[in-house]
């Protein structure tokens, strides 16, 4: 799972003295990004070498509550879940039990995506480089915010999604394709996704903090977990913990950066944990880091020191330059929590991130500042750098939301009684999202998805905006109902109101038809 950062690089530097990297270099960035990003904790994990440079906790688990934040204490990884899945394909290939380029069709039964060609086409390593030609986020609305849908209905519902582009012509990031690769997991070796990765990855790395679901958390045992943070109506607060079972392979590892400082170190030593003992072939890990899709370059020209020559997806993996030297790197984030793992493989070289809150900003100051700590560069102020990009898209959206209002006619109402409005909509991936009367106005409500209920305001004409009960969502939307020349309802169309919703909240991509009432429910 990845929460949108939709966090450009500003055109500005932002020069601090020499001491930034002094011999408290780390302690100065991270507690600097905490206050500039209001995050109450933040856990850093430093490799270099083969060793731990650094592995320490800052701040508060939650805030109101004084436990610390440490190297064993749990985060969600999100998409830092996905080279876990890559990896675990890895190992099958090593084994002989399947080919990269085999086709998905002949090795998961069942699997079919929306057009025949690419269902007939689809290799292995194509379920894991975001080349599909689904739209960006496609489907997570099946399982973000949580749902109550199954991995295997998720599955399923695939082939109900429209493709945006045609195969393999351009990148767009998805979570959905990493279900199916981890049924193809099940599939191939027996043993479902999470099993694996406790056998295969856990066990050997001796990563004995963490967990394949937030489920797995025993309240009392694990006392050492982060609390996510999010924005409710503007006030930071404390929110739930939302598992994500159902799409596991996509971003439900939990995880501490002691754990993740052993499997950095993996990585960079290309499989092998010494000893003779190895988690994939050198072969593999070569293969997992080899670009598959070409990602447009958005850096500024004027930020010289953080522009690329090349920006490519690999397998579970983001690749790029960074001053000279191949960057190895992939962000998570789920709601209040948000993270990077960050590699320069050429150094040895290895950097984790982990926050509770969901300002990126805060992690990317931090991994950037010690990147440039071990390339010995001039030292430039990120922490601020990232603070000003975030200000300046909150503005932009802001503006957009404004002009939005001013446009809107006021004085419109709707064509049709709201009763008419009332009833059962189906979505041919999604399911069933309801509209009923409530109070003097209208409810909207998601049937798998207990969160994303609220009411629905009127807008204008035949728009309404939902305004989500749960308002640490920020991703209230547009829903515009359309007519039939009778006057009856055709369909109803939704569309995030903020630039900055989540892609996860993939609204757009609904298109909601009237069943009858007593149909049954899907």
């Amino acid at each position: 799972m990845h929460r949108s950062s939709r966090l450009g690089l500003m055109a500005v530097l932002f020069v601090v003295p020499v001491q930034l990297f002094g011999q408290d270099y780390l302690d100065n960035v991270v507690e600097r990004a905490r206050v500039e990003f209001h995050v109450p904790g933040i856990a850093v994990a430093v490799v270099k070498d083969g060793k731990v440079e650094a592995l320490k906790g800052y701040g508060v688990r939650k805030l109101g509550d004084p436990a610390a934040v440490t190297p064993h204490t749990l985060f969600g990884i999100a998409s830092n879940t996905k080279i876990f899945t890559s990896a675990a394909l890895a190992m099958l290939v090593d084994e002989g039990k399947l080919d990269w380029d085999d086709r998905v069709v002949d090795r998961l039964p069942g699997f079919q995506m929306s057009d025949p060609y690419v269902t007939r086409e689809m290799r292995i390593r194509d379920l894991l480089c975001h080349r599909s030609g689904l739209t960006l986020g496609a489907g997570d609305l099946m399982f973000f915010p949580a749902s109550d849908l199954s991995s295997d209905q998720i599955n399923y519902r695939l082939r109900f999604l429209p493709l945006g582009t045609s195969f393999r012509s351009a990148y767009a990031y998805d979570n959905i394709l990493y279900n199916s690769a981890g049924a193809l997991i099940q599939q191939i070796s027996g043993k479902p996704w999470a099993e694996f990765i406790r056998e295969r990855f856990f066990a050997p790395l001796q990563m004995r903090d963490s967990k394949t679901s937030i489920r797995d958390i025993d309240s009392s045992t694990d006392t050492d977990v982060v609390a996510p943070h999010a924005l409710d109506d503007g006030q930071l607060k404390p929110v739930a913990h939302r598992p994500l079972d159902n799409n596991a392979p996509a971003g439900a590892i939990v995880s501490s950066v002691d754990d993740l400082s052993r499997w950095v170190m993996a990585l960079l030593n290309k499989g092998d944990l010494g000893g003779g003992k190895r988690l994939f072939s050198e072969k593999q890990a070569q293969t997992l880091w080899r670009p598959l899709t070409i990602l447009p370059l958005n850096d500024p020209p004027e930020l010289a020191e953080i522009n690329s020559h090349f920006s490519d997806y690999a397998m579970g993996e983001g690749l790029r330059d960074y001053r000279g030297h191949l960057l190895v790197s992939h962000t998570g984030g789920l709601q209040g929590m948000v993270s990077i793992v960050a590699m320069l493989p050429e150094r040895k070289l290895g950097v984790v991130v982990l926050t509770n809150q969901e300002e990126t900003g805060a992690f990317q100051g931090v991994a950037f500042t010690v990147l440039d700590h071990y390339l010995g560069a001039p030292p430039i102020d990120w922490v601020a750098a990232f603070s000003a990009v975030s200000k300046r898209k909150k503005e932009e959206a802001e503006k957009v939301v404004r002009e939005a209002g001013n446009k809107r006619d006021a004085a419109s109402k709707p064509s049709l009684a709201l009763d008419s409005y009332a009833g059962r909509y189906r979505d041919p991936w999604y399911g069933d999202v309801v509209v009923e009367r409530s109070g003097g106005g209208l409810g909207i409500r998601f049937t798998h998805s207990t969160a994303l209920r609220g009411k629905l305001e009127h807008w204008q004409h035949d728009t309404f905006v939902a305004r989500w009960d749960d308002r640490s969502l920020l991703a209230d939307a547009y829903v515009t109902f359309s007519l039939n020349p009778d006057g009856t309802i055709d369909q109803a169309r939704m569309k995030a109101v903020s630039p900055l919703t989540d892609f996860s909240f993939d609204f757009q991509d609904l298109v909601l038809k009237p069943v009858a009432k007593d149909a049954a429910p899907y």
